[in-house]
């Protein structure tokens, strides 16, 4: 079993920076993912990491404005997201999924977050 928390989510407007974190109970899983969800629609993919650092994919929608990292000391992985827009309004969950490689489809991921909240004004 393995713990993921997420936090960071935050109420800002647009063009404002924000960095969420997702801490893992244990580093079991090498693939961690970022997703976010609007009520009434499927879970995104925003990005992946392998915790080698081997791997990073980003989803098109972000590209140039997120970016991924790790601390490993901390267990943790940091969404950095720029130049945010509405949107980018969501609920924003990590996911650990056991794999070598990234993963972009959230049925590929075994252990979620709990999600937490980004809005984004105009």
């Amino acid at each position: 079993q393995v713990q993921l928390v997420e936090a960071g989510g935050d109420s800002v407007q647009a063009g404002d920076s924000l960095r969420l974190s997702c801490t893992l109970s244990k580093r079991t899983f090498d693939n961690i993912g970022w997703f976010r969800q609007i009520p009434g629609k499927e879970r995104e993919f925003v990005g992946a990491c392998t915790w080698s650092g081997s791997q990073l994919d980003l989803a098109d929608s972000v590209k140039g404005r997120f970016s991924i990292s790790r601390d490993h000391n901390k267990n943790t992985v940091y969404l950095e997201m720029n130049m945010l827009t509405p949107e980018d309004t969501a609920i924003y969950y990590c996911a650990a999924a056991p794999y070598d490689r990234t993963k972009n489809l959230a049925g590929d991921y075994i252990y979620w977050g709990q999600g937490t909240q980004v809005t984004v004004s105009s």
